[in-house]
């Protein structure tokens, strides 16, 4: 993680003047909007995970590598995002709040999508199985995982969920997703159990009356940085190599299509408003699905 030094120039307290200096370029209010939402973003995502608000290479792959892995952001606001922050480096140079350009030599996100696998049925029983205890951590940890695999909530949907909108009677959960669109996600009765049984030990901590669901083992808060580490951590112990939280979303998406779940109630479920995002969740698998279909409709049965 970078370290921020004296010579850091004040990331939020210039933007303003990075506006002014836009308009008198002439840029187009639009442009000037995307630089704007591109550079808060940022910051945002700094405060969030701890990290330094400095614009050096490590720090901007990091907030690159969230849009497209946690909140499934498209190609083209991955090149915006990426664009912005190019921009304002640049003009922090030309302002001398920059001896040099930290991203001058920094490449564009690559447009094609890596394939990532989905949890095998065995790998996420192991995942589930490292959870196993008695601690508050080990309560909030299996229901955490067992939430999003059934569900496949993003990382940032689940840490923003609050206690007043889970329903362990129905089954449901309230969720806030991109854009600000809300929804209603349903799980099953182990994850209700699960839920039931963190829930229940929430009541002890000496921050129980917080609004969020998910809270840390001995702080007040339970932040992005540490639902990684925390899930890393356990998958760790599971035996899982190169894990990633968004995993599990991909996971939930496979398992919903393998258990017979339509892909419209998937993309509900999910949050997707395309198709696209759909086929880019489950292609890993389809070659698979397309087989069993197949053997299925048996149509050499002649």
């Amino acid at each position: 993680m970078a370290e921020k030094t004296c010579s850091d120039p004040d990331l939020a307290g210039l933007l303003s003047s990075f506006v002014l200096a836009l308009r008198a370029e002439r840029k187009s209010p639009k442009t000037i909007e995307s630089y704007l939402i591109g550079v808060r973003l940022f910051l945002t995502w700094c405060a969030d995970t701890g990290h330094p608000a400095v614009l050096d290479k490590p720090t901007v792959r990091g907030f690159l590598v969230h849009l497209d892995e946690d909140l499934d952001q498209a190609d083209a606001t991955l090149m915006a995002r990426f664009r912005a922050l190019r921009a304002y480096a640049k003009w922090l140079v030309a302002e001398d709040e920059l001896d040099a350009d930290p991203l001058a030599s920094m490449k564009p996100p690559k447009l094609e999508q890596k394939v990532r696998p989905p949890l095998t049925e065995d790998e996420l029983k192991a995942l589930i199985k490292a959870c196993n205890g008695k601690r508050f951590v080990d309560r909030r940890d299996e229901a955490l995982v067992r939430l999003l695999a059934e569900t496949g909530l993003r990382a940032g949907e689940a840490l923003a969920v609050e206690l007043s909108g889970v329903d362990l009677v129905r089954g449901t959960v309230i969720v806030m997703g991109k854009g600000g669109r809300g929804r209603v996600v349903g799980y099953g009765p182990n994850t209700a159990v699960a839920l039931d049984r963190y829930m229940r030990m929430r009541r002890a901590h000496r921050h129980a009356d917080r609004p969020q669901l998910w809270l840390g083992g001995l702080s007040q808060g339970f932040t992005y940085q540490a639902l990684h580490k925390t899930l890393q951590a356990r998958a760790a112990a599971a035996g899982i190599a190169d894990f990633h939280s968004h995993r599990l979303r991909r996971t939930a998406a496979t398992r919903w299509l393998k258990a017979g779940g339509s892909e419209q109630g998937l993309m509900a479920m999910a949050g997707w408003k395309t198709r696209a995002m759909l086929d880019r969740y489950t292609e890993y698998t389809a070659q698979d699905r397309a087989l069993e279909e197949a053997r299925a409709l048996n149509l050499g049965d002649l």
